[in-house]
């Protein structure tokens, strides 16, 4: 590639060009949800074997992750989210070109090892922005997580309808395509560097790690939560992480601090993410599923895959504008704030859908209230991983926090669909009501309990106090 000028800085500019990056994947996440059943169909395959899809994109996101946050620390963002955006649309192309469901498969997982997008843009907004921008900037590229995942649903629908499924990814490679090209155009390297080596048995353990676990979430609803396969693959996400804990605690450079990490301000925020993360995927599973039943069953609308996702849209709209929202209170009153008052939106989405949706006017009123929710809250947590930790640790910090809604996402999608799934009426053709009801107020109590461990967040100015005293002992 050609070596380009530094361009100044243009926070405007540099926004737009992040966003769209953070769009591009994001986009990809959901939009194969609507397409699964065209796939199997077109495949021959089963439903279990087709899942595969979505299992193989969540398990090298979550690896490679944390692996490119710390590579951007060491050797630059830009220059890494340039090799992000490059293997997702590589992914891209393979899965659009596939003449089988493995080939397909294999172009998810590669797609998915583009998941240190989010990090490396948080971080570059961090390195390079005015101080008064950050927030703000910040939180705009955190919503892109949940617009996409809205957008995605509405836009898969109309692309397998109309011209076919490998279009929902000839849409991700031109995306990814144009964000790689105004990345390397327009959005300058950062110049925050951390000197350190790589540290590949970290990277390894942790791996290992993430992947038994989120296999065995993901397939605890096939395989039967109590089974020797879940039981196993749990067993070993338990040793591999005790062994990379311990490991980590004792080299010389490791992959991810976790001196930094145990801090109140950082572990407190991890957790308020896990527990959003566990109740917004429950909103991708449950309301799609719940439009589509027809009314026979004495709820739902008999809606298309196209006019279900349009149930979502409201959702990611108002996130265009609670999530810039979210960083400017936080600018002013800490992120903290924001935080909490994007979980008691959340929450009361849920219950509202919990008790209320035999209208379609119910479902609007939900979907924008947990918009307004999930907006604020994201936002806010990805300020708070940010305000928390010294600039050469943004990228490794954003990305734990990233695993850390991927796992909580992970594992409310699955309970949700295991609570959904437990009991049928009419013969078994459609799931029984009350399991939505169910799961809609279990998500609304994840909900909750985010907002109990944000009061455990410490405010802005603990923080700040608490880094000036680490750094002032350390240059002692």
């Amino acid at each position: 590639m050609t070596a380009h000028a530094a361009p100044a800085v243009n926070p405007n500019r540099t926004l737009l060009v992040l966003a769209s990056a953070g769009l591009a994947y994001a986009l990809a996440q959901t939009m194969i949800v609507p397409a699964l059943p065209a796939i199997q169909r077109q495949f021959g395959t089963s439903p279990a074997d087709v899942t595969w899809l979505l299992t193989a994109f969540l398990l090298t996101s979550s690896i490679a992750t944390p692996l490119v946050g710390r590579l951007g620390d060491m050797y630059g963002k830009e220059h890494w989210l340039l090799v992000c955006l490059a293997v997702f649309g590589a992914g891209s192309v393979v899965a659009a070109l596939a003449g089988s469901l493995e080939v397909m498969i294999a172009g998810r997982v590669i797609q998915g090892a583009g998941g240190g997008i989010f990090p490396l843009a948080i971080g570059i907004i961090r390195d390079e922005f005015p101080r008064e921008k950050v927030a703000t900037g910040i939180g705009t590229i955190s919503a892109m997580f949940g617009i996409g995942g809205g957008v995605g649903l509405v836009v898969a629908g109309v692309l397998v309808d109309d011209v076919g499924v490998e279009w929902i990814f000839w849409l991700s490679a031109v995306a990814s395509a144009f964000a790689a090209w105004a990345t390397w155009r327009f959005v300058p390297e950062s110049p925050v560097r951390v000197r350190a080596r790589i540290d590949w048995t970290g990277g390894l353990l942790l791996s290992g790690a993430l992947l038994t676990l989120l296999l065995a979430v993901s397939e605890g609803n096939t395989w039967g939560w109590t089974s020797a396969g879940v039981l196993a693959l749990l067993s070993a996400a338990l040793v591999l992480g005790g062994l990379w804990g311990r490991w980590e605690w004792r080299t010389t450079d490791p992959l991810v601090d976790l001196r930094l990490m145990r801090q109140r301000a950082v572990w407190t925020t991890n957790a308020a993410t896990f527990a959003i993360g566990f109740a917004m995927f429950g909103s991708f599973v449950l309301i799609p599923e719940l439009v589509q039943t027809p009314p026979i069953a004495g709820y739902g609308f008999g809606a298309s895959v196209t006019a279900s996702g349009l149930f979502l849209l409201p959702s990611s709209l108002v996130m265009l504008v609670a999530a810039p929202l979210s960083g400017r209170l936080g600018t002013q009153h800490g992120s903290k704030l924001p935080l909490a008052l994007g979980t008691i939106f959340a929450a009361a989405g849920y219950f509202v859908l919990a008790w209320l949706h035999d209208a379609r006017i119910d479902i609007y009123l939900g979907t924008v209230l947990l918009g307004i929710g999930i907006g604020l809250a994201f936002a806010a947590m990805a300020n708070l991983t940010v305000e928390a930790v010294p600039p050469d640790q943004t990228g490794i910090a954003s990305a734990i926090n990233a695993i850390m809604r991927t796992v909580g996402g992970a594992i409310g999608a699955q309970i949700s669909a295991a609570i959904v799934s437990a009991d049928f009426v009419l013969g078994g053709r459609f799931p029984a009501e009350s399991g939505f009801v169910t799961a809609f107020a279990l998500s609304g109590v994840g909900a909750l309990v985010a907002l109990l461990v944000t009061l455990a967040v410490p405010s802005r100015e603990h923080v700040r106090a608490t880094r000036a005293a680490t750094a002032t002992a350390e240059a002692a």
